[in-house]
C-alpha cells in the first residue's frame, strides 16, 4: 500500500508486532526522509508548546534508528542526538498510549539509567508514541524535567500531548506523501526525458515566462550546445522573426509555429519547423510550454525545386496556348469558310490560357476564389463602374481541378452574349449572381438590353461545351429567354467546385 493511501494507526493501539525488531523498520524510516525535517518550523512550534503546556524544561520529538536517537525538533537542550541505549523513548514507542514516569529515580528499569544517575539528573518523563500507518514504531513526542512530579500530568496535559503527537504524525505523514509524490514525478520526468531523447526531433520545454528549462539530447547533438538560451544557433536573418513570434505566444497563449534555419554543429544551416503548445491548469493558466523542432531541410529544398519546375512548366504551357492560337489563326486565313469557327476556337484557347494562369499562378501570385477567376474572364468587357458584366453574391473558394470547366462555361456564355445577346448591343448588360445554398451553389446569369430571339436557337458546339462542363462538375443547368434577354440558371454541388 502506498503511503498516500495509509490511514493513521488507530489511536491508543500498540505498534504492529511485525515491526518490533529492526528488520522491517529501516525501509519505513527511510520513506519519511527525516533529515529534511530537522528543525522544521511546525515541529519546533509543537515542542515549544508541549514544554509550555506541561511546564517542563525540555520537550523533544525523537526518532529512533538502529543505534541513534535523533532529536527532530527540540526545546531546552542543544544536542541533536544521543546513543539509542540511553533513550527513554525506545520503550515509549513500543507501547500503547502515554508513558508517564513521575519519579525516574524510584522506577524499576529507570532508576539506574545514565540520564538519571548522571549530571543530567532527569527525574520526570512523559512520552506519547509516534507510530506509522503500517504500525511501525518511529519515536516519541516527550517532555522531560529535572523535578519529580508526584501528582503527574493533569488530564488536560495528557490530552494535550496526545493531540500534539497526532499533529506531529500528520506533519510526518504529509512529508512522506510529498516525498513519494516527488519520487513518482521524478521517475515520470526521467521516463519523459528518455522518451524525448529517443525521438529524432528536437524537443524542449519552457516556463510560462519563456525560460527554457529543458532540451533533449537531439538538440545538444544537433547544435553542439548544451544550453542555448539565447538562440545563438538561429540564423541571424531568422532570429528576429522567430523571437517576435515567441514573445507574442508568451503574451497571448497562442500556439507558436515558425520556420527558421538552425546551425548544425558542423556549421551548416538547416531549415526547421518549430512548434510549441502551452499546458494549462483547470483555470486556464499556463503551467509550461512544450515544443519541438523538426528538420525539414530536404523537404524544403525539394519544394523549392518543384516550385521552380512548376513555374517553368507554367511558362511553357502558356506559350503552347499562344502557339496553338497563332496556328489556328494562320491556318484560317487561307480558308475563309472556317474563319468564324477559327475565331471561336482561338477565343476558347485563350480562355483556357487564362484559366491556366489562374490555377497555376506565376511569380507568387495567389488566387483561389470564383470571383477572381470571373474577374479575369470578364476583363475584356470592362471593369469597375464601366464593367458590362457585373458579378455579385457570395465568395466561394474553388480548386485547381474545377477552374478549367468553370472558365469554359462562363467564357462560352460571355462569347455568345457578345455575338448574339446583350453584350452585342452598346447598352446591353449582364449580371451574374452567386448564392451559397449550403450544399449547393446557385448561379444566375441574366442578360438585359439585347434582343431575344423569336425561338430557342439550335444546340451547337457551345451549348454542348457548357453542358459537358456542367455535368463534369456534377451539376445541372437550364436556359430561357425573357423580355430582357437570355437567362441561365445553374446549380452546382458546393463540394465539387471546392475540392
Amino acid at each position: 500500500m502506498k503511503s498516500a493511501e495509509l490511514p493513521p494507526w488507530p489511536a491508543g493501539s500498540a505498534p504492529d508486532p511485525a515491526y518490533s525488531g529492526e528488520e522491517a523498520r529501516p525501509e519505513i524510516l527511510r520513506a519519511y526522509g527525516i533529515e529534511s525535517l530537522e528543525d522544521d518550523p511546525e515541529l519546533v512550534a509543537v515542542v515549544k508548546f508541549a514544554a509550555h503546556l506541561c511546564e517542563t524544561e525540555v520537550a523533544l520529538i525523537t526518532w529512533l534508528e538502529a543505534d541513534v536517537q535523533r532529536f527532530v525538533a527540540r526545546h531546552g537542550i542543544e544536542v541533536r542526538e544521543t546513543p539509542r541505549e540511553i533513550s527513554f523513548c525506545s520503550r515509549t514507542m513500543m507501547v500503547a498510549g502515554l508513558t508517564e514516569v513521575r519519579d525516574l529515580s524510584h522506577e524499576p528499569g529507570y532508576a539506574d539509567h545514565a540520564l538519571v544517575t548522571g549530571p543530567e539528573h532527569v527525574r520526570f518523563y512523559a512520552g506519547q508514541p509516534l507510530i506509522s500507518g503500517e504500525g511501525a514504531p518511529l519515536g516519541a513526542l516527550c517532555v522531560v524535567d529535572r523535578q519529580t512530579r508526584p501528582e503527574g500530568l493533569t488530564p488536560l496535559q495528557r490530552e494535550g500531548l496526545r493531540v500534539l503527537a497526532d499533529a506531529v504524525m500528520q506533519r510526518l505523514r504529509s512529508h512522506r506523501i510529498a516525498r513519494a509524490a516527488q519520487r513518482e514525478l521524478d521517475a515520470s520526468e526521467a521516463y519523459l526525458h528518455i522518451l524525448a531523447d529517443s525521438i529524432p526531433a528536437i524537443a524542449w520545454s519552457a516556463t510560462p515566462e519563456g525560460h527554457f528549462d529543458y532540451f533533449n539530447q537531439r538538440m545538444i547533438d544537433f547544435t553542439g550546445l548544451p544550453d542555448d538560451q539565447r538562440g545563438t544557433a538561429f540564423h541571424p536573418e531568422d532570429w528576429k522573426k522567430a523571437s517576435a513570434r515567441w514573445e507574442r505566444s508568451l503574451k497571448t497563449g497562442e500556439i507558436y509555429e515558425v520556420e527558421h534555419r538552425l546551425r548544425r554543429h558542423d556549421g551548416e544551416y538547416r531549415w526547421m519547423i518549430s512548434r510549441a503548445l502551452p499546458v494549462r491548469d483547470a483555470n486556464g493558466n499556463i503551467l509550461r510550454w512544450f515544443g519541438t523542432a523538426v528538420d525539414i531541410h530536404d523537404i524544403y529544398e525539394a519544394s523549392e525545386a518543384r516550385e521552380l519546375i512548376a513555374k517553368e512548366l507554367s511558362h511553357r504551357i502558356k506559350n503552347i496556348f499562344a502557339v496553338v492560337a497563332g496556328l489556328v489563326s494562320l491556318s484560317s486565313r487561307n480558308h475563309p469558310e472556317v474563319k468564324q469557327y477559327a475565331e471561336d476556337l482561338t477565343a476558347t484557347i485563350r480562355a483556357l490560357g487564362r484559366a491556366h494562369d489562374f490555377v497555376r499562378p506565376i511569380d507568387g501570385a495567389t488566387r483561389g476564389h470564383l470571383s477572381r477567376l470571373l474577374e479575369e474572364l470578364f476583363a475584356p468587357y470592362g471593369s469597375g463602374e464601366g464593367a458590362r458584366v457585373k458579378v455579385s453574391g457570395d465568395e466561394l473558394p474553388i480548386s485547381t481541378r474545377t477552374a478549367t470547366p468553370l472558365a469554359l462555361v462562363f467564357h462560352e456564355l460571355a462569347t455568345n452574349s457578345a455575338k448574339y445577346g446583350a453584350l452585342a448591343s452598346g447598352q446591353g448588360r449582364v449580371t451574374l449572381k452567386i448564392a451559397d445554398k449550403g450544399e449547393t451553389v446557385k448561379l444566375l446569369w441574366r442578360e438585359k438590353g439585347g434582343k431575344p430571339p423569336k425561338k430557342l436557337p439550335k444546340e451547337g458546339f457551345g451549348s454542348r461545351l457548357v453542358d459537358m462542363s456542367v455535368r463534369q462538375l456534377g451539376g445541372s443547368w437550364k436556359r430561357k429567354f425573357d423580355d430582357g434577354g437570355l437567362v441561365v440558371e445553374m446549380t452546382l454541388p458546393k463540394k465539387s467546385i471546392a475540392s
